[in-house]
């Protein structure tokens, strides 16, 4: 693609490119069945779903990674960034796609636009199970500063910088081999994706984090059922500080549950791919189980 490296292996997946207005924007598919949409986080890009999407795929779901806009293959016309900028891509992606409503299983930086879908159409998902960022209602503490420590460095970034360092082990449970990072980063340090690091955080991310900060979100009620998880290494959101930060979810949200991942800090899919697939795989079924009593109960009645 346009002077691109070569895509990373990863077996059994189909790649295309979907045209939207003023994006291309690259997909890794695999299976069939129920969509399922997986959101990267960042330095990443779909390849980070290489060891989760085809254990969902195989439940019986069509998994689509799309490299979201800034990262991987994808490629845009205009590189600057709105605070919705990604969210509207995904949406104008299930549109192409024919996709009125899907399952999300999202992580980092795309669980900003997860979470925006989930809150502003919440009528396009199913579900959400949200990796390594709080709920767009959580209550803020000091406590969670740390989780921002990297934004003066990236908001900084120079086009061609290096990222390696955040797969340090301050986020990572365990260190990522050369393969994997190479496997992330030989696009992602590629002066045309990270020309795109600094517009994202300075358009995207930070205006994102000043809206959870004002508390924005919580005057907003959250609709599809949603699971929060994080890896029980990743300092920040320990688990008594994640719990304190959600306990008024049942004000919030219509159905809300939080989970923890032994061994797993902020780069949870790398640190424990097989437990993220087994807790996606049963959040999307209970949802089914819930759907189909409510049907039987509304036939009832």
């Amino acid at each position: 693609m346009n002077g691109n490296p070569p895509l990373p292996e990863a077996p059994g997946f189909e790649h295309s490119v979907i045209e939207t207005p003023g994006l291309r924007t690259h997909i890794a598919t695999i299976g069939q069945g129920d969509p399922v949409v997986m959101l990267h986080g960042f330095p990443q890009h779909w390849w980070e779903w290489r060891h989760v999407a085809p254990t969902v795929a195989a439940a019986g779901y069509r998994v689509i990674c799309p490299d979201l806009r800034g990262s991987g293959w994808t490629e845009a016309i205009d590189p600057r960034f709105e605070p919705e900028s990604q969210l509207n891509d995904v949406v104008a992606l299930l549109d192409a796609l024919g996709i009125e409503r899907a399952h999300l299983l999202c992580h980092d930086m795309g669980a900003i636009s997860g979470m925006q879908l989930a809150y502003r159409h919440p009528e396009r998902v199913r579900t959400i199970v949200q990796l390594s960022v709080p709920p767009g209602f959580m209550e803020f503490t000091p406590r969670v500063m740390p989780a921002f420590a990297h934004m003066p460095k990236l908001l900084m970034h120079r086009p061609g910088g290096p990222l390696d360092y955040l797969f340090g082990p301050r986020y990572a449970a365990r260190p990522l081999s050369v393969e994997t990072r190479d496997g992330y980063l030989r696009v992602q340090e590629r002066p045309r994706v990270t020309r795109a690091v600094a517009a994202m955080y300075r358009g995207m991310v930070v205006p994102f984090s000043m809206r959870l900060m004002r508390g924005v979100y919580k005057r907003m009620r959250l609709h599809p059922a949603t699971l929060v998880v994080f890896g029980r290494e990743d300092g920040p959101f320990a688990e008594p500080t994640a719990r304190r930060i959600c306990r008024d979810h049942a004000r919030r949200a219509d159905r809300f549950e939080l989970a923890f991942v032994d061994d797993a800090a902020h780069f949870i899919v790398d640190d424990a791919p097989d437990a993220v697939a087994a807790l996606a795989l049963d959040w999307f079924a209970r949802e089914g189980d819930q759907a189909a009593a409510r049907a039987s109960a509304s036939k009832i009645v």
